[in-house]
């Protein structure tokens, strides 16, 4: 499964005018790859995740994931669309203060319409796999940054999705805390063979990613591979 921006035009009202977001954007993303996208703030880097997200229609062009065209699918379409093929993980982490951390991925398979006491196996396994099975009935306050951030991801892969948008996962880490935690998305997006886009202001952090993308007023200025 992947990812595909085909020439992508992205434009917002702006007084009289119109403030162009992304301006003919082209982005492959094929399975088992993370590619990072940098850029100073208004460059255009959340436009994209949005676009690639199917929260927001381009003027121009087509997103394609898991090889289906966006382009002419209705809202509920596109609904279900984000609900089975793309795992969200936010800058935020967003955890309910009173649900323990496997409670959080439970809850996550409750609101697709999943049969939680099936699931429950599974969500102990993904807190595995981020490395949290010692921390499966802790509470947000008794989590650190990081570890709240890797609920966060293991929430984001509950339904299997194709597809994974990250946004700044290291903005309130250190910067120690945020190399693992983007070698382990990394990690899983190999493992898994998911297609993977993490936008990040920190390159420090970004040594794992497979490519990396630099945007500046709506364009694609520069891609790069990152030395291993």
């Amino acid at each position: 499964m992947s990812l595909a921006l085909q020439n992508v035009t992205l434009t917002y009202p702006d007084g009289d005018g119109r403030l162009t977001a992304l301006d003919n954007v082209c982005l492959d993303v094929p399975p088992g790859a993370l590619v990072a996208v940098t850029g100073p703030s208004g460059s255009g880097k959340s436009s994209l995740l949005a676009v690639a997200g199917t929260l927001v229609t381009p003027d121009e062009g087509d997103v394609v994931i898991a090889g289906a065209s966006t382009r002419s699918l209705s809202q509920k379409q596109r609904a279900k669309m984000r609900r089975n093929e793309i795992g969200f993980v936010f800058q935020q982490d967003n955890l309910l203060p009173a649900l323990t951390a496997l409670d959080q991925l439970l809850l996550s398979a409750d609101m697709r319409g999943m049969r939680v006491r099936a699931f429950r196996d599974k969500a102990i396994r993904l807190l595995e796999e981020v490395g949290l099975a010692h921390a499966a009935h802790r509470r947000p306050h008794e989590m650190s940054g990081g570890m709240r951030q890797r609920v966060n991801i293991a929430r984001a892969l509950m339904a299997d999705p194709s597809l994974l948008l990250i946004d700044e996962p290291t903005a309130s880490l250190d910067s120690e805390r945020g190399k693992e935690i983007v070698a382990m998305i990394c990690e899983l997006v190999r493992t898994r063979k998911l297609a993977a886009v993490l936008v990040s202001h920190d390159l420090s952090t970004l040594t794992d990613a497979d490519r990396i993308v630099q945007m500046r007023d709506g364009r694609l200025s520069r891609v790069g591979i990152v030395a291993s």
